[in-house]
């Protein structure tokens, strides 16, 4: 599913004064791998920087559509909803939401249309008062009371993975990570065709080396079925074992 298309797309996340390059990359690949994409960076100390392009680890097109602001009050201008993720606070009376139920409110605005922003503060001291004022609510993130500090990069991680708990409890994206939902479930002939092409590849390369195959079948058979492999699946399988063959032949030849 094309995350333009999903609640998703009118979520960002807004890290506000981030001191730390690397914190900014870790970010973008634990919002990516929950996926979601729109990052906004409210006066980072250092950006762009190797640093943050080193930990993104594959997140490199989030970081290249951030969106850079020198304050906060223009990152939400647009925004129905801002949630701050932060410690308790008894100088701002704030309502205090969950992980889990901050995720449900901001989905439930992004799904009338309305936009959304999840802030992140600095790494040392977190949102300053003046910009928890602009919040709706502030999230908390239940840690250990004896040590509760936690990287930013795993703040967001948490978050994002309530957000996407969420969405898929209501079955608005695949569950397959694939980009589409899952294919239809394999046919009992289809599994008889790979399983025979599995054989014989594993006789073409030698697996068994003068042992009995039967038993090793038996052992991959039941593992496979316990896959419940769908059509693609078996097809990817079937291609790469047909590399493996061809392979095999030319070192024969």
């Amino acid at each position: 599913m094309n995350p333009d298309t999903t609640p998703f797309s009118r979520i960002r996340i807004v890290l506000v004064g981030t001191q730390h390059p690397g914190n900014i990359g870790s970010a973008a690949r634990a919002m990516k791998t929950m996926g979601l994409h729109r990052l906004s960076l409210v006066a980072p100390q250092r950006f762009p920087h190797a640093d943050a392009e080193a930990m993104a680890a594959g997140a490199g097109d989030v970081l290249e559509s951030a969106q850079r602001h020198e304050a906060l009050a223009e990152a939400v201008a647009d925004c129905r909803l801002v949630l701050g993720c932060t410690a308790r606070s008894r100088r701002v009376q704030l309502q205090e939401l969950m992980p889990r139920d901050a995720a449900a409110r901001m989905l439930a605005v992004a799904r009338e249309g309305g936009e959304v922003a999840l802030l992140f503060g600095r790494e040392r001291t977190g949102l300053e008062n003046e910009e928890l004022q602009l919040c709706h609510a502030a999230v908390h993130i239940p840690s250990n009371p004896d040590y509760g500090s936690l990287n930013l990069a795993a703040a967001v991680q948490v978050l994002t993975y309530e957000l996407r708990l969420a969405m898929l409890s209501a079955g608005e994206i695949p569950q397959r990570e694939d980009g589409a939902h899952a294919g239809s479930p394999a046919s009992h002939t289809q599994l008889e065709g790979f399983f025979d092409q599995l054989a014989q590849t594993l006789d073409d390369i030698d697996f068994h080396k003068g042992r009995a195959p039967e038993s090793a079948m038996r052992k991959l058979r039941r593992l496979f079925l316990r896959s419940d492999l769908d059509e693609r699946e078996v097809r990817l399988l079937r291609g790469i074992l047909a590399d493996a063959q061809r392979m095999a032949r030319i070192a024969r030849e």
